[in-house]
């Protein structure tokens, strides 16, 4: 069944908690008609775990940010003031014009969208087996990561969390953690790769490229608004 376009919501500045808890209930409450919607949020900083996270990962320095367990897949990862996070609410059952998807491919999808959006700031980002999210490609900051992604996807096929680029930000709290579980990882934005970007159009590059690729809308037909509806916005 096809349905409307998705809808694209920019929330500003807002604390995880509060949209972690709008976010299950927009999905608790969703119908086989509900549009998918694409949330832009940037967070306060914020450690967040995923369901089977070790709280050993979090190091020296991790007490002076507060720690929020999520029911996201994935490890320990740090958002914060400079950082695009986009949350994907979506059927994934649900007839798109490239038909339905599957998780797997959801996640190659998202992972070429951040690679395009990198591609035209010229720079480049790779996958690396094993390990989600995207990583400079080459040079002396070769296997850096720039991105992450986490995401809870409910056995009826509905999606939740999403996906975070680094673009201007303060890296240091990243050092306060072993990022996705990994020791040592160095933890990159695209500012330290020699780019100075808007984070607001960073934002909407990368919303608009999730939601071509995914097939949430035809390109160029996603609604963009400024909050969420009113019914909504007391989950909040």
């Amino acid at each position: 069944m096809s349905t409307a376009p998705a809808l694209i919501r920019q929330l500003g500045l807002a604390e995880y908690e509060p949209i972690f808890a709008a976010m299950r209930a927009f999905t608790d409450a969703r119908a086989a008609d509900t549009p998918d919607e694409l949330w832009i949020v940037e967070h306060p900083p914020v450690f967040t775990l995923g369901l089977g996270a070790d709280r050993g990962h979090l190091l020296a320095g991790a007490s002076s940010i507060p720690v929020v367990q999520t029911d996201r897949g994935g490890e320990v990862t740090f958002h914060g003031p400079g950082q695009v996070v986009i949350y994907l609410l979506m059927d994934l059952r649900r007839n798109k014009p490239g038909g339905k998807l599957y998780a797997r491919q959801f996640v190659h999808k998202i992972e070429q969208a951040i690679i395009n959006v990198l591609r035209a700031y010229n720079l480049d980002g790779e996958r690396v087996d094993g390990a989600p999210g995207i990583y400079i490609a080459g040079g002396p900051k070769k296997g850096a990561k720039i991105a992450a992604l986490g995401l809870k996807v409910r056995g009826n096929g509905c999606t939740y969390h999403g996906v975070s680029l680094n673009v201007g930000m303060d890296l240091a709290p990243f050092s306060w953690i072993n990022p996705c579980g990994y020791a040592g990882l160095e933890t990159i934005d695209m500012r330290s790769m020699g780019v100075e970007a808007p984070l607001a159009d960073v934002q909407l590059a990368l919303a608009n490229e999730l939601a071509h690729l995914l097939h949430a809308t035809e390109p160029d037909a996603a609604s963009t608004v400024s909050t969420l509806e009113p019914a909504r916005a007391s989950s909040l």
